[in-house]
C-alpha cells in the first residue's frame, strides 16, 4: 500500500495522478465519469487514510488497517460517503456507488495479494 500510484491504479481508476499529498482520480461508472481530489490524511489506527478535498461527494473518507494475524496480515479498507445530491442528481445514487466502490477495493486486495504472494518472503529462496 506504500506503493501508492500502483496501489490506487489497482482499483481500476481510469487515471491516477499523485502530488506529494494529494491524489486525484477518474473513474467512468456507468454513463457518468467522477473525478475525485483526495487528500491524504493521518487516522488514529490508521495504515493508509485518505479524504476528498474537491468532487462529487458532500465527504468522502477511505481508511485501510493492516492487522497482524497467525498466518500474515488481513487488510481492512472502510469508506464512508455522503452524496451531495445537487451534484449527482438520478445519474448516481448509493447504491451504485457502493457496488463500484467494492469493485475498486476488491481489485487493490487482489492486487496486494498477488504482490505479496510473489515476493521472496512468502515464496522462499530463489
Amino acid at each position: 500500500m506504500t506503493d501508492l500510484e500502483p496501489f490506487m491504479m489497482a482499483a481500476g481508476f481510469d487515471d491516477v495522478s499523485i502530488d506529494g499529498e494529494i491524489i486525484e482520480v477518474a473513474n467512468s461508472v456507468g454513463i457518468a465519469t467522477i473525478e475525485l481530489t483526495l487528500e491524504l490524511t493521518d487516522h488514529q489506527g490508521a495504515d493508509l487514510a485518505y479524504e476528498q478535498r474537491e468532487g462529487i461527494f458532500e465527504a468522502m473518507q477511505t481508511i485501510y488497517t493492516v492487522t497482524e494475524t497467525e498466518t500474515g496480515s488481513e487488510v481492512t479498507a472502510v469508506t464512508e460517503f455522503a452524496l451531495d445530491v445537487a451534484v449527482v442528481g438520478e445519474l448516481l445514487d448509493a447504491t451504485v456507488i457502493k457496488r463500484q466502490r467494492r469493485r475498486e477495493l476488491s481489485a487493490q486486495f487482489d492486487w496486494l495479494e498477488d504482490r505479496l504472494a510473489g515476493s521472496p518472503a512468502e515464496s522462499g529462496p530463489q
